[in-house]
């Protein structure tokens, strides 16, 4: 009876491997086990930085949102629910992740630093300087608009937004001032962006402080 059972087991067994392709053992499998490894994510270098505040600004929290109140304006910036502000006996600011994880160290850094941007902005205020550079290339004031001759067939106009100053000097140097950080960049760059400084000459519309790259020009043929 054991023999009829073993060669009917081996029948099988052999039959499965013909058709399969699989060899089938009767050692008995283990289970292979799993550990968990806490990954650690790094304090960001900037998010820890205190922030100073100054006597002349008034900070409003209420829950996640910040109000910023000083002599040149008003900011509000809305925190996420991994970040967490905290207002130190001091008068500093400090800036904490609520949970540890990899999207709170990545917030942490850039909120540090909108925070620290809102409070300079009211008190003290930014400014970003452009310059004209090609002949005939010049910006004039007309009520509150900036208007720039760039070369084009017709000048071109630009609306100041509110909340920002514009200042032209000497018709080739543009000045824009104001409180928020953020929106005197990009109307800023929304200038430069109309005549951007080419490599060859230098013509366009440049940050003050910006290095053009210049390049060679093309040599003429040798006769």
């Amino acid at each position: 009876m054991a023999s009829s059972v073993t060669s009917s087991f081996q029948s099988r067994s052999m039959f499965l491997g013909n058709s399969k392709g699989i060899h089938i053992s009767g050692v008995p499998v283990t289970r292979v086990g799993f550990s968990r490894k806490i990954v650690e994510c790094k304090e960001s270098r900037i998010g820890k930085q205190l922030i100073v505040v100054p006597a002349n600004v008034t900070l409003t929290l209420e829950g996640q949102d910040l109000k910023v109140k000083g002599p040149l304006g008003e900011l509000s910036l809305t925190y996420p629910r991994e970040i967490m502000l905290e207002k130190e006996e001091s008068g500093l600011l400090r800036l904490k992740k609520a949970v540890e994880t990899r999207r709170a160290n990545q917030m942490h850094g850039p909120f540090q630093t909108l925070t620290d941007n809102m409070v300079v902005g009211v008190s003290k205020g930014f400014e970003k300087r452009l310059q004209l550079v090609g002949v005939g290339y010049r910006a004039v004031l007309e009520g509150k608009d900036l208007v720039l001759n760039l070369g084009f067939s017709h000048p071109v106009r630009m609306a100041i937004p509110d909340g920002i100053q514009v200042k032209v000097e000497e018709n080739t140097r543009i000045v824009v001032s104001g409180y928020d950080k953020s929106a005197i960049g990009q109307f800023a760059a929304s200038v430069r962006k109309w005549r951007p400084p080419e490599p060859y000459k230098g013509k366009g519309v440049k940050y003050a402080d910006e290095v053009i790259r210049r390049k060679e020009g093309k040599a003429g043929k040798k006769k």
